[in-house]
């Protein structure tokens, strides 16, 4: 699905306001103020509110496809395309980490039928790619034939989104004192921590 500039400014701020006053606490007429649109534009384009937050998934994770389709095809070793293949989970996730916290209530609370097929077919066909990636190090006798790959992202995934939603807690006790200093050490010390991690699930001996 592709968008033009004024859905994905509709699209931006939509994510602002879900995440700050929450997808039940924020009106189409909202959007469309701070858009500077008016709220048939966002019918025409999306046709509801909750059709809104499922365009806005899509747009969140699309990019990430066809940056694992990049990487397979690079020539560097497995090893290297999980240490990348992280980069990018956590670059992504932290990058989009307001579209992640709505998602995560929505699909917690299941209080509305959201229709989030395209985001399961999207996520099943990330899965393939790193699915290949695991494969080609196994053909080469780099990692363990008997992993559990589904794992894998919940691992990555998990452990940035628990160390967010603590945020205030590991700035004190890491003694982060900005919040560039904050993202400096997502993108840096936590990320080479979870490589390390993933990388040693994959070499493991039993």
């Amino acid at each position: 699905m592709t968008f033009n500039e004024k859905q994905i400014e509709i699209l931006n701020v939509a994510e602002q306001l879900f995440a700050e006053e929450g997808f039940d606490g924020t009106s189409v007429r909202e959007i469309a103020k701070i858009a500077n649109v008016n709220g048939a534009m966002i019918s025409y384009y999306f046709g509801s509110k909750e059709k809104l937050l499922e365009s806005l998934v899509l747009y969140r994770i699309s990019g990430m496809k066809l940056q694992l389709e990049n990487l397979i095809q690079e020539d560097i070793t497995p090893i290297e395309k999980i240490d990348r293949l992280i980069e990018f989970y956590i670059e992504r996730v932290y990058s989009n980490r307001c579209m992640y916290q709505i998602l995560h209530f929505e699909l917690s609370n299941k209080k509305r039928g959201l229709n989030l097929d395209a985001f399961t077919q999207v996520k099943n066909e990330n899965l393939n790619l790193l699915q290949h990636i695991i494969k080609e190090g196994q053909e080469q006798g780099l990692f363990q034939p008997n992993i559990d790959i589904k794992l894998l992202s919940p691992i990555i995934i998990g452990s940035l989104t628990h160390f967010h939603m603590n945020k205030p807690y590991f700035i004190e006790i890491l003694d982060l004192q900005s919040e560039e200093a904050y993202e400096n050490y997502v993108m840096t010390t936590f990320t080479k921590h979870i490589q390390k991690t993933i990388k040693a699930l994959l070499t493991y001996e039993n």
